[in-house]
């Protein structure tokens, strides 16, 4: 019996669900509250407790979520007490994924959406098993292909053995690890050179050159000197349509229901996969266009003349996207951002970029910042303020202050953060749907 502890984080929702699905025995413990990935585990009967050192038993094998430890949770100190094997989230997926061919997907932004258009792809056309960050896990033992979504934080993605090796893009982020953007370039430098058969990179990525890669590599983008190039690119309110061209010979017309650039640039990421591994572009093309968009990337509620969003955008180049994207899709209506900063080392890091950002936009709300995996007491002076004094039209706001919203009209609100604002924004949602009644 595999024991997870933290098993209603996304990614570790996704792989209790995977090894449930291939036959191993599961069960796991976390906090009480309530959380989107419970759902689908108690739909399967994985049992899920609260966290308590009775839970642990002699005759367990341990998952151990990222942010807990010895120091921070009993059911941790129990297990080590025990002399129990643990394994951590990452090793558990590198040992459970060398049994297939594994596509990584890696990247400082994208690689959650990049991950789930694959899924969607390659399931489609031939079978594939998937473990995405959004808390969605599926695996057949008959499949051929395991696409996995590789995280860059302290090295996790070292674990894996890809045969290919995604990378989106490269970007300085995880400061409470990362000592610069050269110590990043070095991570995703041994994590491609990884790679079994071929790396697929961004080649408009300003840092993916930089990499000393010994490997097969091919650079996808808009860029003329690309090995796979989208052309005559029509962005729409539809959508984005465009050409793929492998080495100047035309492969494939898309027209998809994505937006923005970095949508599009994730799309090809997903189009080189397919073109390397023989699938015909008419059928990509023509599965690609169902795709349904991955879980808090872009997820739309209507309600009256609002369009709410929810997204997990939380550095700057993510928040600047996702406004781009939303300008795409909805040119005519104002554009007001809810915006809660992740960690107080980012908001440290990204302060006046974030606040640069905001200031595009028709009016911005910043929430406290969620800590996360650090503490207040380590960062007394960083707060929400940083980029609040910088915004030229905005306000703080809590979770409890949803009548803030209600003076909008014909707009589009983007609730952005990793952490869970689904309470701000129901609260919202429900208010303004009285006032409509």
């Amino acid at each position: 019996m595999y024991h997870f502890i933290g098993i209603k984080g996304s990614g570790m929702s996704a792989l209790a669900q995977i090894m449930h699905t291939l036959g191993y025995q599961v069960q796991g413990s976390d906090v009480k509250k309530h959380f989107f990935t419970e759902d689908r585990l108690h739909e399967m009967n994985i049992p899920v407790f609260e966290f308590n050192s009775e839970n642990i038993k002699e005759h367990l094998v341990i998952v151990k979520g990222n942010s807990f430890h010895r120091d921070n949770n009993i059911e941790v100190k129990k297990a080590e007490e025990l002399g129990l094997k643990i394994y951590t989230y990452q090793e558990m997926i590198g040992k459970l994924t060398r049994k297939f061919e594994t596509i990584c997907v890696a990247g400082c932004h994208g690689k959650t959406t990049t991950t789930s258009m694959l899924a969607h792809v390659l399931d489609h056309m031939r079978g594939a098993n998937y473990l995405i960050g959004d808390g969605t896990g599926h695996a057949d033992k008959e499949n051929k292909y395991f696409i996995l979504e590789a995280c860059e934080y302290q090295r996790h993605f070292l674990e894996y053995t890809p045969t290919y090796a995604v990378i989106t893009n490269i970007e300085l982020d995880h400061v409470d690890y990362y000592k610069n953007i050269d110590d990043v370039i070095s991570a995703y430098t041994d994590y491609a050179n990884k790679a079994e058969k071929m790396v697929i990179a961004c080649g408009d990525d300003q840092y993916t050159h930089s990499l000393d890669i010994k490997k097969s590599i091919f650079f996808y983008g808009m860029d003329e000197d690309n090995d796979i190039q989208a052309r005559n690119v029509n962005y729409h309110a539809k959508g984005t349509s465009f050409e793929v061209f492998v080495e100047d010979n035309y492969y494939g017309f898309f027209d998809l229901p994505i937006y923005g650039k970095h949508m599009l640039l994730d799309a090809l990421a997903v189009i080189s996969i397919c073109y390397y591994e023989r699938m015909d572009a008419k059928e990509v093309a023509k599965i690609f266009k169902t795709f349904p968009g991955a879980k808090r990337r872009y997820t739309e509620t209507i309600v009256g003349d609002i369009v709410c969003v929810d997204d997990y955008a939380h550095h700057p180049t993510e928040v600047k996207a996702t406004i781009k994207a939303t300008r795409q899709k909805y040119p005519n209506k104002k554009i007001i951002t809810v915006f809660q900063p992740h960690t107080f080392t980012r908001t440290k890091e990204f302060a006046s970029e974030l606040a640069e950002v905001m200031n595009t936009v028709d009016y911005s709300y910043v929430m406290d910042i969620h800590p996360a995996r650090e503490s207040q007491e380590d960062y007394p002076d960083v707060t929400s303020d940083l980029i609040l004094r910088e915004l030229k039209h905005g306000e703080a706001i809590t979770m409890e202050e949803s009548d803030k919203l209600l003076k909008w009209d014909d707009a589009v609100i983007l609730f952005m953060s990793p952490n869970d604002l689904s309470k701000l924004e129901q609260d919202y949602m429900d208010k303004k749907k009285k006032t409509l009644a």
